[in-house]
């Protein structure tokens, strides 16, 4: 960052925090995701948040690899107590917390004490995949699907207690939780979060709520800021909320489905082509791509040995590597969209998670389908049915060491993440496996369920 960025950087900051004290707010968080998956944070005042944004806030590298008990791993170019960095603050994603009302919120972007960028700054990885996708004449919207379980907040460990006890999907869960999930909405919406959807889900207890697409960084951030308001207002309510990929072995867990879409300007590419489904040929190839690179993907969108007790056949959680028209199965699933609805064509990712940094997800589905495209690859015909009773298809890696030995080999992703950033993802990965080796479902989902 130059000299003329921080004084603009200061002089916006200095309008906002005089904003922001108007308003009574004392303090805003300053968060990033980490390689586990878990969403760390610094405070600054407001009084000091024209200085954090001008010279940043100090925090270690270490936190790159941390795993999610916060025990410490290593990696060749990360680890140990040396070092520093400074955390800016995106001033453009500044948003007062409806339900911490004396709070802030603003994800940052890392950097050296020099003003380089943090080679591990999985923020910035997300900015040059969109930048990489931009050159090539690209936009891509995404968003993500925001599953939880909601729980009481009195109920000692290991025991879950659910707040209600209505069927998967039904309107009693929905009329027990209804002031609950009022406040939700109304927190969302005065941060200017545009809800497309919020319905109860199959497992007991739980909840999803669907956002408006953004730019994959703007996505990644919501995700971010939509889990953390559903905190708040569980607090306010003497509830709490589990986003984990398992609650309770045997059941279904919570998701994290990534929807993304093409656009060349004002046209959706996943329409109105000639390809399968009416997607383009460019569309074709991207998500060709995706498809191709899913075993590897898994490492960061299904990354805790929990993802795996979610990622079972018949659940709906996408286990095998297939594509479908409007196939819940599919690992890929192709949302045609009504023919009058031109922005409703999209595609799913359904195998993935929220122990994912959604930073490093959309970041890594950009670089495998533009592999996709330089490659020109086409996609195989579509599943219908489950393929679980099919049979025919290749299932997805079904353990985390399984899905680091493709991500290991994936030249794709080493090349688009950069070593740094790659070989601490591995390191973190490996060191979660072999912190849960040996563990039953029912510690594993016991041990993670708190943590995200």
């Amino acid at each position: 960052m130059d000299t003329e960025d921080r004084a603009q950087a200061r002089a916006r900051a200095r309008e906002e925090a005089g904003r922001l004290a108007a308003q009574g707010i004392v303090g805003t968080a300053l968060t990033w995701v980490d390689n586990a998956g878990l969403t760390r944070a610094k405070a600054v005042p407001t009084a000091r948040l024209e200085h954090a944004a001008q010279w940043g806030v100090g925090m270690s590298p270490v936190f790159d690899v941390y795993l999610v008990d916060d025990s410490m791993t290593t990696s060749r170019h990360v680890g140990g107590p040396d070092g520093d960095l400074r955390l800016f603050p995106d001033l453009d994603r500044l948003t007062p917390l409806a339900a911490q009302p004396r709070w802030a919120w603003a994800p940052v972007d890392r950097y050296d004490v020099s003003g380089r960028e943090h080679p591990v700054c999985q923020r910035r990885f997300a900015r040059r995949m969109t930048e990489r996708a931009r050159e090539r004449g690209l936009g891509v919207l995404m968003g993500f699907e925001t599953e939880w379980v909601v729980t009481t907040a009195d109920a000692p460990e290991p025991e879950v207690r659910y707040p209600t006890a209505g069927p998967a999907y039904g309107m009693s869960r929905l009329v027990d939780l209804s002031d609950y999930l009022a406040d939700v909405l109304d927190a969302l919406q005065a941060q200017r979060v545009e809800v497309l959807q919020l319905h109860p889900e199959y497992a007991p207890g739980q909840f999803e709520v669907s956002v408006a697409p953004a730019d994959p960084v703007g996505a990644a951030d919501l995700a971010v800021l939509v889990r953390q308001t559903i905190r708040g207002v569980s607090a306010q309510h003497g509830l709490r909320p589990s986003f984990a990929p398992q609650i309770t072995p045997g059941t279904v867990g919570n998701g994290g489905h990534l929807h993304l879409s093409l656009w060349q300007g004002d046209r959706d590419l996943c329409r109105d082509g000639d390809g399968p489904c009416g997607m383009t040929a460019t569309s074709e190839a991207f998500l060709a791509g995706v498809l191709r690179a899913l075993p590897a993907l898994l490492a960061i969108g299904a990354p805790s040995p929990a993802s795996y007790l979610r990622l079972e056949p018949s659940r709906w959680a996408g286990a095998y590597q297939c594509w479908g028209l409007e196939n819940r199965e599919a690992a890929l699933r192709f949302v045609a969209g009504a023919p009058e609805d031109p922005g409703g064509a999209n595609a799913e990712v359904k195998c993935v998670d929220q122990a994912a940094n959604p930073y490093l997800l959309t970041g890594t589905v950009i670089a495998a389908g533009l592999a996709g495209l330089d490659s020109g690859l086409t996609l195989p015909p579509p599943v219908a049915g489950d393929p679980a009773r099919e049979g025919r298809e290749k299932r997805l890696p079904t353990s985390l060491p399984a899905a680091l030995e493709h991500f290991e080999a994936s030249d794709t992703l080493r090349e688009a993440l950069g070593d740094p950033l790659f070989e601490s993802i591995a390191a973190v990965r490996r060191a979660e496996a072999a912190l849960f080796e040996g563990a039953s479902p029912r510690d594993i989902a016991a041990a993670t369920r708190r943590r995200y």
